[in-house]
């Protein structure tokens, strides 16, 4: 009887390991990404008085800058979740943006959340060209009789 007991004991350990093993198999992966946001830093930038130099003792560089228009510096950050075998989902995103005049002054800043990300789903799977469609037996003999035809590049000679 005892030996009974100490196997029913033995298999309810291992399925008691076995379902722990299965929760934290099924617990969240989070990710940050990007500029590390602190509003305590941001909340020093001040629209008059600092500059470009000053912006980026108390930020560090910033993650882009814009190409056109008014000179502006973004600080993305952003912290996505995911459950294992699922697409992951964006918990938090916060973009910092500076503006700057033309002598380097910080002229405004505004900060942007999650409710500004913008989610695009392509439409099919395939990439429209221009041109027309070939078949497979145009791509495999398409070349036969243009190789040294009059005309073509290459049949002149040296």
């Amino acid at each position: 009887m005892k030996l009974r007991t100490g196997f029913k004991a033995q298999m309810m350990g291992t399925a008691l390991v076995a379902m722990s093993i299965g929760v934290t198999g099924c617990s969240s992966i989070t990710e940050g990404a990007g500029y590390i946001a602190n509003d305590g830093l941001t909340a020093t930038i001040q629209p008059g008085l600092d500059n470009r130099r000053s912006v980026t003792e108390t930020l560090g560089r910033p993650s882009f800058t814009s190409q056109y228009g008014t000179p502006t510096w973004y600080y993305v950050s952003s912290t996505t979740g995911r459950k294992p075998f699922v697409k992951p989902r964006i918990e938090q995103h916060s973009v910092f943006a500076v503006e700057f005049d033309g002598a380097g002054n910080v002229v405004s800043v505004n900060t942007t959340g999650v409710d500004q990300v913008v989610y695009l789903s392509p439409d099919g799977d395939e990439t429209p060209t221009l041109g027309r469609e070939r078949s497979f037996l145009e791509d495999l003999f398409g070349n036969i009789g243009t190789v040294n035809a009059p005309g073509a590049p290459g049949s002149g000679g040296p």
